[in-house]
């Protein structure tokens, strides 16, 4: 049985164990801050990110701490081994989660060579969709594993283990037909991490919706509509069904803008009117400007100019733009330059009679 003296004695040392863990690594923190503010801390010429670092040791030193006097405490054996097992599985877990943080931190470490924020960032967004599919694959690994040793720590556990040992194959082939399609969407995230079809920040129209790549998961990809409404899509779709990337190559895009005029309208003024209005419009990047009419029917003519942009949202921009100075001009410069519909005046005396002077046409413009 144990005394009261030593009963407060595994309390403090128990207690005061941990607590002295925490304070050792509030003091780590407080001193890698300040000195970070001075000068911060480099690897290979790039920066490196250390709280990622801060709060996995904030667990895993008091752990360990607890694990070094867990067998010197002077309390039954029973109650040691189960402090020492606690102790063990808070280690397991702290290094578990040291290991997620530094991966992280190398994500960083690459990110930091490559410009996210730069017109043409398709080798960035290209290595950082790779990094961050990469880094889901290594944390899942990371955390089974974690939880495989942390059951095995289990006597009971290791027991059951052994005598499953053996109908281990059969298992399998039940788990993997039941889990066939998960393992299928799995299979896919890499895929795509890979064979890039789609990338982070890529242009896209899916389901008839037009939107940016906001997260690629190994499970599903989250499409940011441009009305700031969310697409959740399985990864399996962009493996088995068509979409519309924009930005696969590139980020430079052709747009297109149609007016539809009358057989009257001149056409050399629009299309110099139109380039005179593209030069000086900021969207537009000095790669294509060009009118032509690309129809003809019985009452219309289609005009379609096609402009050039670096990125989709200035296209976007630069296309009504011009849509809209286009259709000014033409009210402007040519009245009635727009479609009109044209009816023809029957006489409306007898045969032979002589007709008034007049029009025979008169022209109905809409």
């Amino acid at each position: 049985m144990i005394n009261l003296r030593d009963l407060l004695i595994a309390l403090a040392v128990g207690v005061g164990a941990p607590l002295v863990g925490l304070a050792v690594h509030a003091v780590l923190v407080s001193m890698l801050r300040r000195t970070h503010l001075r000068r911060p801390f480099l690897f290979l010429g790039l920066p490196v990110h250390l709280s990622y670092w801060f709060a996995p040791f904030r667990l895993l030193i008091p752990a360990m701490a607890l694990a070094a006097v867990a067998p010197l405490l002077p309390v039954p054996d029973i109650v040691r081994s189960g402090v020492a097992h606690l102790a063990l599985l808070c280690v397991i877990a702290g290094v578990a989660w040291v290991l997620t943080s530094t991966l992280a931190v190398a994500r960083d470490l690459i990110m930091s060579r490559q410009r996210l924020d730069v017109a043409d960032n398709l080798r960035a967004r290209r290595i950082y969709t790779q990094l961050r599919v990469m880094e889901r694959i290594a944390e899942a690994v990371i955390v089974v594993v974690a939880l495989s040793t942390m059951l095995l720590t289990f006597s009971e556990v290791r027991q059951i283990g052994a005598s499953l040992l053996a109908s281990a194959g059969i298992a399998g082939v039940i788990v993997g037909f039941a889990a066939q399609r998960s393992l299928a969407t799995i299979f896919a995230g890499v895929q795509i991490a890979l064979s890039q079809p789609i990338r982070l920040d890529d242009i896209v129209v899916v389901e008839g919706e037009s939107g940016r790549i906001e997260e690629i998961t190994l499970t599903y990809v989250v499409v940011h509509l441009w009305d700031h409404r969310r697409l959740v899509l399985p990864v399996t779709y962009f493996i088995d069904k068509p979409f519309q990337n924009w930005t696969r190559s590139t980020s430079e895009l052709l747009g297109t803008v149609y007016l539809y005029a009358d057989y009257t309208v001149p056409v050399q003024p629009i299309r110099d009117e139109l380039q005179r209005f593209v030069a000086q419009a900021p969207q537009w990047d000095r790669k294509a400007c060009a009118l032509q009419v690309t129809n003809a029917s019985e009452r219309t003519i289609q005009l379609r100019a096609l402009v050039s942009a670096a990125n989709s949202s200035d296209l976007w921009e630069l296309q009504c733009a011009v849509r809209e100075h286009l259709i000014a001009f033409v009210q402007a410069s040519c009245p009635g330059g727009f479609p009109r519909t044209r009816v023809e005046i029957e006489p409306s005396g007898a045969p032979g009679e002589p007709q008034p002077p007049g029009p025979k046409w008169r022209d109905d413009t809409r």
